[in-house]
């Protein structure tokens, strides 16, 4: 898959020396680990591309916080 500059993607999980990412679409792209942070994890968003990418420790935040909210509310019914 051709890299955007700038992608947003989310760090799914990492097998072997790749980081699996879902991208916007909703398919998903291998990023060797080697250009992530040493920090990323999964459920981390990721902006770059080329070789080069950046945690978004912002919206990782919001969305593990909107995630936990939504679990709490199934729990709930």
């Amino acid at each position: 898959m051709k890299h955007q500059a700038e992608e947003k993607l989310i760090i799914d999980r990492f097998e072997g020396d790749y980081a699996v990412c879902e991208t916007p679409s909703g398919g998903h792209i291998d990023i060797p680990k080697n250009y992530l942070p040493e920090t990323a994890k999964e459920g981390d968003i990721i902006y770059g591309s080329r070789g080069k990418y950046a945690v978004s420790y912002s919206e990782t935040k919001a969305r593990r916080v909107k995630i936990n909210e939504l679990l709490k509310r199934l729990i709930k019914e």
